[in-house]
C-alpha cells in the first residue's frame, strides 16, 4: 500500500482553520497529488502543515496555498504532500496475490516468454514492504525452480513522496515493522540483523528493486510496459473520475495479457471492459485484455 492520507478516526474541527482556507487546501491537494481530503479532516491539517507554517514563516494555511499557487517551489510542495501522507503497510498483504504469483504467474510468464525477462512495478510502493515482498517471491521461486526463472525479474516501485522512498531505498526495519506480515522463516532468510532491534533487507532482494518517484497524476510511459502491476490499497482516497483514468492508463502500461492486482477492497471502477476478472480463490486479480 503507497502513501495515503491519514486519519480515519473522527476528528474535531480546529478553532485555527477557517471553513474558507480549509476548502481552498483541499482543492490545492487535489489538483496537486490527486487525493481527496475528506471533510473531517480539519484538525489532521492544522496539526500536519503548523511546522511547515512555522518553518517557512508563513502565516496561514490561506498563504501557504497562494504561495505553492504563484511560485514552483518544489522542496515546499514536496513537504506538503508528505505532511499530508502516510504509510500504513506491511509484508505479504492480503497473502493471495503474492500466492498467485508464485504459484501461478510465475510459471505461466516462463511458459510463455521462455528466456526474456519480467517486469513488475509497485504502484504507491510506501515504504518498501510491498516491492521487498515481491521481490522475495521471485528470489523463493527461483529456489525451488532452479534454472528456469527468466534471465531478470525487475520490480519498479514509485511512490510520490520522496520521503518515503529514502526510507524504502535504504531497506532499514525496526523491530515493531518486521513484526507485520513477515514470517520467521523470511526474516531470518532475507534480512541481515543489525543493532537495536533493526534489520536490513539482503541485496539478493534489494537488488532486484528500482525506486521512482512518481505521483499517479503524471504520465507513465517513462516507466515502459509492464508484465503485472500491483496497484493496492491506493486508489480508495481518489475521485471516481480519477480512479478510472488512473485504471485506464494502467491498462495501457501492461503488455497484453498482462495482470492487474488491486485492493480487496477495490474495484474496475469503470474500466471492466479493458480487463478480464480472473478468481483466485480466494481474492480476485484483473487481466488486460
Amino acid at each position: 500500500m503507497g502513501s495515503i492520507l491519514l486519519g480515519d478516526k473522527p476528528v474535531t474541527q480546529s478553532k485555527e482553520l477557517n471553513p474558507v482556507e480549509f476548502e481552498k487546501f483541499r482543492v490545492f491537494l487535489k489538483d496537486a497529488c490527486g487525493i481527496s481530503l475528506a471533510e473531517n479532516k480539519q484538525y489532521l491539517v492544522t496539526t500536519r502543515i503548523r511546522k511547515i507554517l512555522s518553518d517557512n514563516n508563513i502565516v496561514s494555511l490561506s498563504s501557504l496555498v497562494d504561495k505553492m499557487r504563484s511560485s514552483q517551489n518544489a522542496h515546499l510542495r514536496q513537504q506538503i504532500i508528505d505532511a499530508m501522507t502516510t504509510n500504513e503497510t506491511f509484508w505479504f498483504r492480503d497473502t493471495y496475490p503474492y500466492e498467485y504469483l508464485k504459484n501461478s504467474l510465475m510459471p505461466e510468464i516462463q511458459a510463455v516468454k521462455g528466456g526474456a525477462g519480467v517486469k513488475i512495478w509497485s504502484a504507491a510502493c510506501s515504504s518498501g514492504q510491498e516491492p521487498y515482498s515481491l521481490s522475495m517471491i521471485v528470489e523463493e521461486y527461483r529456489r525451488i525452480n532452479k534454472g528456469v526463472l527468466p534471465r531478470q525479474v525487475d520490480i519498479v516501485a514509485t511512490d510520490l513522496s520522496s520521503a518515503i522512498l529514502d526510507e524504502a531505498k535504504a531497506g532499514d526495519y525496526d523491530k515493531m515493522q518486521v513484526l507485520r506480515g513477515l514470517s520467521k522463516e523470511r526474516l531470518e532468510c532475507f534480512f541481515d540483523k543489525l543493532p537495536n532491534d533493526m534489520w536490513r533487507i539482503k541485496p539478493i532482494v534489494k537488488n532486484r528493486v528500482q525506486f521512482r518517484s512518481l505521483n499517479l497524476m503524471d504520465s507513465y510511459s517513462p516507466l515502459g510496459k509492464f508484465d503485472i502491476i500491483f496497484c493496492r490499497n491506493v486508489l480508495i482516497y481518489f475521485s471516481a473520475e480519477l480512479k478510472q483514468d488512473i485504471l485506464t492508463r494502467m491498462h495501457q502500461a501492461l503488455k497484453p495479457g498482462g495482470m492487474l492486482m488491486l485492493g480487496s477492497s477495490e474495484g474496475l471502477a469503470g474500466t471492466s471492459d479493458l480487463f478480464e476478472m480472473v478468481h483466485c480463490k480466494p481474492g480476485i486479480i484483473y487481466k488486460a485484455k
